[in-house]
């Protein structure tokens, strides 16, 4: 039997996890000496509400080996094939954490820990297209092979209201030679190799929404359902804005939108909208 784990990372909610049977490995949120597990003991909104009044920028880390042990035990990996996919490690130590609790309790069980290259929305995605997968009785070599096959294809951008927060997280990769114009330049970002980097640049946050969606519709495959998925952090109306642009636009419904999870947030900073597609062929 197959099993999958993903993580907070990927934005899915912890109902739709539950539902499919797939344990959502929490992040964990410094502030201060006081640590949380991501979404389990500290929900989006809170977090952003202690993100604005906080003098000192959160820390996060990736879950400890610990928690994957637990999950491992809990799907019976001495008899089950587990397939564990998560977020680019250039950004975060997720999958590490997994490779160190793979080795340390279970060394001789098919659990199959998958670099997907990306982070947030479009990792959801991901594990969803997984699950159905699962479910139509495709085995794990064909499932690994199709993520092998998409992971190229992979397409997130994050139109970032200011470089601060990755600058000071430690996140900021290609777009460092930016921060000199921090008040400058309304940046879009990219997840390019694994890391954070610059895709364009503009003037003004309306020039820079416009090519936002410019690039987004020429680069998007529709012919994959969801087309397209929206994320945000603390703007809701200009995320929901954009979603109704591009169902307008493609005559599409199905554009989810996700909330950016903390451990994102932390880096993108509030005023972030993102953006996450599969490229053209």
């Amino acid at each position: 039997m197959i099993r999958i784990i993903t993580d907070t990372l990927s934005g899915l909610s912890p109902q739709w996890a539950a539902e499919h049977g797939i344990p959502l490995i929490p992040q964990v949120i410094y502030f201060g000496e006081e640590s949380y597990l991501e979404i389990q003991e500290m929900s989006v909104e809170e977090f952003i509400r202690r993100l604005k009044s906080s003098s000192a920028l959160p820390r996060t880390a990736a879950p400890p080996p610990g928690l994957f042990i637990k999950a491992f035990e809990e799907l019976d990996a001495a008899h089950n094939t587990i397939l564990c996919i998560h977020p680019t490690a250039e950004l975060s130590g997720t999958v590490r954490s997994a490779q160190i609790a793979k080795a340390e309790a279970f060394p001789d069980a098919d659990i199959r820990i998958i670099d997907t290259r990306t982070i947030g929305a479009q990792l959801g995605v991901l594990v969803q297209m997984v699950d159905n997968w699962v479910r139509e009785g495709l085995d794990a070599d064909t499932i690994e092979r199709r993520l092998e096959e998409l992971i190229p294809r992979l397409r997130t951008y994050f139109l970032v209201d200011t470089l601060e927060y990755l600058q000071r997280g430690g996140r900021i990769g290609g777009a460092a030679a930016l921060v000199g114009q921090l008040l400058q330049i309304k940046p879009i970002l990219t997840i390019r190799d694994g890391k954070v980097d610059v895709y364009a640049r503009e003037r003004t946050k309306k020039r820079g929404l416009e090519r936002f969606r410019e690039i987004i519709l020429e680069e998007m495959d529709l012919s994959f359902s969801p087309c397209l998925v929206i994320q945000h952090c603390d703007t809701r109306q200009e995320a929901e804005e954009l979603v109704s642009f591009f169902r307008q636009r493609l005559g599409r419904e199905d554009i989810p939108l996700f909330d950016v999870v903390p451990a994102i947030a932390t880096h993108a900073g509030p005023g972030t909208l993102g953006a996450s597609f599969f490229a053209k062929p």
